[in-house]
């Protein structure tokens, strides 16, 4: 019987990925917080998940072959780029909330933790059974 590590995985390595990309935006906007005309941008978590999610049917494309090109929009490294609307117009027309950037940044930080704890559980896990241990 095969063994596919990426089954055994789940979403949750796609969903570490879409955090760590999350984090990144996240941390972007705040640095960019006092630049005038600065657009904050951001992710949308579910709706990624759920095209990647949906990208495992029976009808989408599947890469039969390591040199073909993979379907546009079947990864979450494709994530399309939102804008954020502010809850309070700036003079500048900065668009970014200090207070809720901070905010969305600790918990997509727990939310990532979370995964990784989770990951952490399921290798582990593999790893006994591996090894014939049992839990």
């Amino acid at each position: 019987m095969r063994f596919n590590l990426d089954s055994a995985m789940g979403m949750h390595e796609q969903a570490l990925y879409v955090r760590a990309k999350r984090t990144s935006l996240i941390a972007s906007n705040l640095a960019n917080s006092d630049t005038p005309e600065y657009k904050a941008r951001d992710i949308d978590f579910r709706s990624i998940l759920k095209q990647v999610a949906g990208s495992d049917d029976a009808t989408s494309m599947k890469r039969t072959q390591s040199g073909h090109m993979a379907p546009i929009g079947s990864s979450s490294q494709d994530a399309e780029l939102l804008y954020r609307y502010p809850h309070q117009a700036s003079i500048d027309g900065n668009t970014v909330d200090a207070d809720m950037e901070k905010s969305q940044f600790a918990e997509n930080t727990v939310r990532y933790q979370t995964t990784m704890h989770f990951l952490s559980s399921r290798i582990k896990g593999l790893k006994s059974a591996i090894k014939g241990e049992s839990a």
